[in-house]
């Protein structure tokens, strides 16, 4: 039997029932980027059906588990709150800058929000680790591990750059 829709709540509802925001728009967007980088580089050369269906392949494979899923289903509701705190940005620096020729000063604080959204956003997206099957809880005890993870990633980093320019000299 098939519902009445009396809203759009009703619509995005049946969608989210179906699987659409879970599984299609995901797989669509996986798809997407992994089609137009193989077409870009053209790496297995210009054959599209090759190249669509690697990208098919693994937009399914990607699925396969809920991990995309639940990621995707973390990730964009904060990045959605930082496009909003953008907006609102730039309506502020409009206000106070707008006008001016030549203002270098707004690019930075541009880079300087951007950066801090940026931030905020993938700490809100670990701290909600359910997409790995890990609570926040678990990730706030383990933040000296976590640290320690990104200190040793930057010292390998330190070190290989440091490697690229005896090699030059």
């Amino acid at each position: 039997m098939v519902t009445p829709v009396n809203t759009i709540t009703d619509v995005l509802n049946q969608w989210a029932a179906m699987g659409i925001f879970a599984y299609v728009l995901p797989f669509l967007m996986i798809f997407a980027v992994i089609f137009g980088i193989l077409s870009k580089t053209k790496i297995l050369g210009p054959n599209k059906a090759v190249q669509g269906l690697i990208a098919f392949s693994i937009g399914l494979m990607a699925l396969q588990f809920d991990y995309v899923s639940s990621f995707f289903a973390t990730l964009f509701p904060y990045t959605g709150m930082g496009i909003s705190i953008l907006l609102v940005a730039l309506i502020l620096l409009g206000l106070f800058a707008g006008g001016q020729d030549g203002v270098t000063w707004v690019k930075y604080v541009w880079l300087a929000i951007g950066l801090v959204i940026f931030v905020a956003i993938f700490l809100m997206t670990l701290s909600d680790l359910t997409f790995l099957g890990v609570k926040g809880a678990v990730l706030a005890q383990s933040w000296p591990a976590l640290l320690a993870g990104i200190v040793v990633i930057g010292f390998m980093f330190w070190v290989m750059s440091s490697g690229k320019e005896e090699k030059e000299k």
